[in-house]
């Protein structure tokens, strides 16, 4: 019996990830003091294949920080040689890829199909959207906003309870495909405005008060990629007139400064920012929703991971908004109520000088296009996991952030404009 139970394991944890294995490869993270240390970075970039997660790409590497990158496994040892032949101070974070992507999957409930303390594959969470609506019709309603470059439907979900001319927060997970535990919590939100409308006080005076467009996931081919072939793949999965390479970073798409910084002209870059801006089929749909409803969104909320951070415009331009320190007030408040769950801190402020300046993102659009609060939540955690964060975590995780959401939406309810 223990034996069968081992090859039952053994064949679903396969099966998560046929493709890439990631067998022996690491994640290394280098403290980077000055210019030099960066064009040494640059120079190895070059010559090896590197896969940057923090930053997302080495053009955006600063003075004064730490960057994470992944090495296959047959580049190990030249990658530590050059390291340490410059003498650049380094820990390893991921010993072997491989374990900690099957690790993943430690959640202890045994749930077929749905569940919301597990990852869920595209097909199910489609499936979940459709039955979350039909039970709960008070309260939700699904539309379609448009279709993938693959073809698939994009589901929007309007969480609310029905009022003439309320203000609505629109709130997207899942822009970049390996950042697993974003479309979790759009899920994790939904179930708990469900479960507490009319038993939490809190929750039903948003519900009756604001509308919530949820988007559970924004770059649906990439994410059902990282499930069936490569469990790192970042982009959408769209194709390119002269390029074999495959697909846009979403989030360099948005006419914002669109591709003026931090972001990539090559299609084979990870940080790609498509022919033109809204290229993609995934953000012109996202974007032509918000300009169709924007005498009713007060806020936009974008979820991504890694880094615990709360971000907001800009970040393509080292430049402050106009209500800039009201942002910063409230992100500081904001990430101090998140706190009070499980101590876990984040830092906030404008996206250039917080994390890199990047042009091209939904947030500065958003804001850009009059929606004054609009905000990046960069998920757990801070790289001891970084995009392989185990469901164990997905609770926590999901919980400290639903108090963060809750406490930006009654601030919106209480700053009309």
């Amino acid at each position: 019996m223990l034996a069968f139970l081992v090859l039952v394991t053994v064949a679903l944890s396969s099966a998560h990830h046929s493709g890439e294995h990631y067998e022996g490869e690491k994640v290394f993270r280098v403290n980077v003091e000055d210019e030099n240390q960066i064009n040494l970075l640059h120079e190895l970039a070059s010559t090896k294949q590197i896969d940057f997660w923090k930053p997302d790409s080495v053009t955006q590497i600063k003075p004064h920080s730490t960057v994470d990158f992944r090495v296959k496994a047959e580049d190990i040892l030249s990658v530590e040689d050059f390291l340490e032949q410059n003498e650049l101070q380094y820990e390893v974070l991921i010993s072997n890829l491989r374990s900690v992507l099957e690790a993943q999957f430690d959640s202890q409930v045994r749930a077929t199909g749905h569940s919301y303390m597990k990852y869920n594959n595209w097909e199910t969470i489609e499936a979940w959207t459709e039955q979350v609506t039909s039970e709960n019709p008070d309260l939700i309603s699904r539309s379609t906003i448009g279709t993938t470059f693959e073809g698939r439907t994009m589901y929007l979900l309007k969480v609310g309870k029905a009022g003439l001319n309320k203000p609505a927060i629109f709130m997207d997970c899942g822009f970049h495909a390996r950042e697993w535990i974003s479309p979790a919590f759009c899920q994790w939100f939904v179930r708990e405005a469900v479960r507490t409308y009319g038993r939490e006080i809190h929750m039903t005076e948003l519900l009756d008060k604001l509308d919530f467009y949820v988007l559970p996931v924004v770059n649906i081919d990439g994410y059902v990629y990282t499930w069936t072939k490569n469990r790192m793949w970042r982009k959408t999965r769209s194709t390119h007139a002269g390029s074999t390479c495959i697909g846009t970073d979403p989030n360099r798409n948005f006419d914002a400064g669109w591709c003026s910084i931090g972001a990539s002209e090559n299609p084979c870059d990870e940080t790609y920012c498509g022919p033109t801006a809204e290229s993609e089929k995934e953000t012109k749909a996202l974007a032509d929703f918000i300009r169709n409803n924007l005498s009713s969104i007060r806020a936009y909320l974008t979820i991504h991971s890694y880094s615990q951070m709360m971000l907001y415009p800009y970040s393509y331009a080292y430049k402050l908004v106009e209500n800039n320190i009201e942002l910063n007030t409230l992100a500081k408040a904001t990430v101090k109520e998140l706190a009070t769950l499980h101590g876990t801190k984040y830092t906030y402020g404008p996206g250039a000088t917080t994390i890199y300046p990047a042009a091209g993102g939904s947030d500065d659009w958003a804001y850009d296009q009059g929606v004054k609060y609009s905000f990046t939540f960069e998920l757990r955690d801070k790289g001891r996991y970084g995009f392989a964060l185990p469901e164990s975590q997905i609770q926590p995780t999901c919980e400290e952030t639903m108090l963060a959401i809750k406490y930006v939406a009654s601030y919106i309810l209480q700053h009309p404009y």
